[in-house]
């Protein structure tokens, strides 16, 4: 009589004692977004905000040099500074290929920074490191927006896309740290 009651019990919220079938477990397993195909430079900055705005605690940036068409826009200074200010431990990660736009105090993203210092950390690249062409923003390690070559609009936008997004940051965090040493060469250069 016990068996029968539990069962009226779980059947009550939809749920059935019996074993799971493979098409259920299927149905619940979380499918990752399908990517997206960017054509324009505008859609890259479009994509770039949207994961920006997604990310939670880690926002790591590759860019040969923060261009200006998408770092140095209004909308995406305004994410990335409610990102730092309005979560707890946010930090982005910026990786260049070299120094000159540090150097020059024109660029938006760069005053920011400097403003805060404890959430936007910038590196140069390690010399083995500074011929990528990819260009890439991932948010967490869920969404990415990714191009193979910096020099070009055409690339791909995954919002909800860990895999992908892993890969990646496995890649941005091996530049990360092969770099390490070159941000203390960043952080002289600054004063």
């Amino acid at each position: 009589m016990k068996r029968a009651t539990t069962s009226a019990r779980l059947s009550s919220f939809g749920l059935e004692d019996a074993p799971l079938s493979a098409a259920v477990l299927t149905e619940r397993a979380p499918v990752p977004e399908t990517l997206h195909v960017l054509t324009t430079i505008e859609e890259v900055r479009a994509a770039t905000e949207t994961v920006a705005a997604s990310g939670q605690r880690l926002i790591s940036i590759m860019t040969p040099d923060l261009e200006p068409d998408i770092y140095d826009q209004a909308a995406l200074l305004e994410v990335i500074k409610r990102f730092v200010l309005g979560h707890s431990f946010a930090k982005v990660r910026v990786l260049l290929r070299d120094q000159a736009r540090l150097s020059n105090g024109a660029n938006r993203f760069i005053a920011m920074a400097h403003r805060l210092t404890s959430y936007l950390e910038i590196r140069i690249r390690a010399p083995q490191y500074r011929e990528l062409t990819a260009a890439y923003c991932i948010a967490d390690d869920r969404a990415i927006v990714y191009r193979l070559r910096a020099d070009r609009a055409e690339g791909i936008a995954g919002f909800n896309n860990p895999p992908i997004a892993r890969q990646y940051l496995q890649e941005f965090d091996a530049v990360w740290q092969a770099s390490a040493t070159e941000e203390r060469e960043v952080r002289i250069a600054r004063r």
